[in-house]
């Protein structure tokens, strides 16, 4: 299983950046999926998750601005970012919850992160 993020890059402040990321190999179940984010002297941080029905959970930073989706027939998720701001500035990773066998518990598997730079 291998998930691969893109969409990163140099937006000014206010613009806007959509990241997605896609999931592929074999799998039994695909659960939870998100995106986090780390910047440079931070820890890793929960941005926003998203269930397989499309119930969302937002940073309290982010709330407002940024929106997940996802697209359960092509297994990927997207994260449209709206009026960004500096401090966004981090490595975002994308997550996803998935169950590799039907005996197999549900690993986390992370795609190799996509860097988001808002500066003027």
């Amino acid at each position: 299983v291998q998930l691969q993020a893109s969409g990163g890059g140099l937006v000014q402040p206010g613009g806007s950046l959509r990241l997605s990321c896609a999931v592929s190999g074999n799998f039994f179940t695909l659960n939870d999926m998100g995106w986090y984010r780390q910047a440079p002297g931070n820890q890793r941080e929960l941005t926003a998750t998203i269930t397989p029905l499309g119930n969302a959970n937002y940073a309290n930073s982010v709330k407002g601005r940024f929106t997940i989706s996802r697209d359960n027939a092509k297994n990927t998720v997207n994260l449209q970012m709206d009026s960004l701001k500096p401090e966004d500035s981090a490595v975002y990773y994308c997550s996803a919850q998935i169950k590799r066998r039907w005996y197999d518990s549900v690993d986390a598997y992370w795609g190799q992160g996509t860097l988001v730079t808002v500066s003027s």
